[in-house]
């Protein structure tokens, strides 16, 4: 009955223990949510300046370094290398342990002993050495060549990895520069053909109810009243299709700035491109430039070097582990005459296992080091090319913006002759509709040529490692970014 008992309690016991440990997922609340959500719209507006009433392209790119949130992202991605490099220099410090430990048995340790000559066992009564409780404490120093040796190739290869985050880190900001620059363009176009293409619908709704007062009174033919409805629906069409395109354009830069989607602010720039022209520098020159600042190449080369420390550290790890150790114990045993001592010692030791598996880890070291060379010399080709295609894309952007900029000169003065004719009344409403459509798609795409110029520079610029601000740049104000973007970006 007591087997049973004790049988039974221990199923319990067990049943209550895993009982203890199952924990049922937690759900989130709406409460959590709400103080969630309120906490993270402080937080993505902490340190923001307010924008002001205008805005220009060298302040957008400023904020959007300076406030974006994938950004930030990037700079703490580099923070925690940077505190994993700093965690891996300790590792080479020898090893300081204090241990502390308690031991107790129910029962006295007792012994026999046997005659070391005779081998027949004493006839003295058996002996007590050990104190049933007590305590042994030490505190012990080591230090091991071998740990030391690898905490210094894995130092070296923090130190790397921090370095091809922060390519990682330029790389992001280059493309965040060429994102700001293009939504910039289109905000603006989209803020200065607005009221136009409203005024544009407005006049081709009155134009269509004019139409179709004039077919319910048998003004004209049929067929010459449906023609002319298409016409206008078509240019209805072309002008909703841009205005539903810009109108998101805003959001955009919104979001890539850090700044308010509810706050509108005018937008203003330049428009027209930079006197000075990137491709005045020879392209020897860009590739030379390119090969030695793309971020893309540096952190190839960086994690070449990590491939390369690893071999080694295939090596290393071969060899004998040499240990040496110093340490101070103290033990509460009342059997023990010295209670308190000291140990000093050298230990060699070695994992004969190892030795098998290093050839295999060899080849293997060595191929990544081998994938590491073909990925930088893909990187490199991949660099030179970029070069001449960005100087393409750049020469043949400026052009496409002197063809679009002359095609609009050419419809505005179009369009002024139309509203000339209809003041004359030699000219119709569905005339002026036409003429304003295709002034304002001829303004559309000059501004879109501008925005392409725009990013074939930012494209150049992050092609031969052009950066937007200095290595130590977290603490300027918006003000000094704007002063860097403006002097390293926008004035070249």
């Amino acid at each position: 009955m007591n087997i049973r008992t004790c049988s039974l309690s221990a199923l319990v016991l067990q049943l209550g223990l895993l009982c203890a440990c199952s924990t049922p997922p937690a759900r989130l609340e709406p409460l959590d949510l709400a103080q969630t959500t309120g906490a993270d719209r402080l937080a993505i507006r902490q340190d923001v300046e307010p924008l002001g009433p205008r805005l220009g392209l060298d302040e957008a790119i400023a904020r959007a370094l300076k406030y974006n949130l994938d950004r930030r992202a990037r700079q703490f991605e580099e923070a925690l290398a940077l505190r994993q490099f700093e965690e891996a220099g300790h590792d080479r410090l020898p090893k300081l342990v204090a241990a502390a430990g308690y031991t107790s048995r129910d029962k006295d340790r007792v012994a026999n002993s046997t005659d070391s000559v005779t081998g027949a066992p004493s006839l003295a009564n058996p002996s007590i050495s050990q104190d049933r409780s007590h305590t042994l404490s030490s505190l012990t120093l080591s230090w091991s060549l071998l740990d030391y040796g690898l905490a210094s190739y894995n130092a070296r290869q923090a130190g790397d990895r921090l370095l091809a985050a922060t390519e990682r880190r330029r790389k992001a900001t280059h493309l965040l520069v060429q994102d700001v620059r293009a939504a910039y363009w289109r905000a603006a176009s989209a803020q200065k053909l607005r009221q136009d293409v409203r005024d544009a619908l407005k006049l081709a709704d009155d134009a269509m109810s004019d139409s179709r007062a004039a077919e319910q009174e048998k003004l004209r033919s049929p067929l010459d009243t449906l023609r002319y409805q298409r016409q206008l629906t078509e240019n209805m069409r072309l002008l909703e299709y841009i205005e539903q395109d810009l109108a998101t354009a805003r959001f955009e830069l919104a979001a890539l700035i850090n700044a308010p989607v509810d706050r509108e602010v005018e937008l203003v720039a330049d428009e027209m491109p930079s006197a000075r022209d990137p491709l005045a520098v020879p392209g020897e020159d860009m590739e030379d430039q390119a090969l030695s600042q793309n971020a893309d190449l540096r952190e190839q080369l960086y994690q070449r070097r990590v491939a390369a420390i690893e071999a080694r550290k295939v090596l290393v790890r071969a060899f004998p582990n040499l240990t040496f150790s110093y340490g101070r114990l103290h033990d509460t045993d009342s059997y023990l005459l010295n209670s308190g001592w000291s140990e000093a010692g050298v230990n060699i030791s070695t994992n004969l296992f190892n030795l098998l598996a290093l050839p295999a880890q060899k080849r293997s070291a060595e191929a990544a080091v081998a994938l590491a060379d073909q990925r930088r010399l893909a990187a490199h080709v991949a660099v030179v090319t970029q070069v001449h295609v960005a100087r393409a894309q750049l020469a043949g952007a400026r052009r496409q913006f002197e063809r679009a900029d002359s095609l609009w000169q050419l419809d505005d003065r179009i369009l002024s002759q139309t509203l000339k004719r209809e003041e004359a009344r030699a000219g119709s409403k569905l005339d002026r509709v036409a003429a304003q459509t295709t002034a304002i798609i001829s303004r559309l795409r000059r501004y879109q040529a501008l925005a392409q110029w725009h990013a074939a520079v930012g494209r150049l610029q992050a092609t031969i490692g052009v950066d937007a601000l200095p290595d130590s740049s977290d603490d300027l104000s918006l003000d000094a970014v704007r002063v860097q973007v403006r002097q390293r970006l926008l004035d070249n």
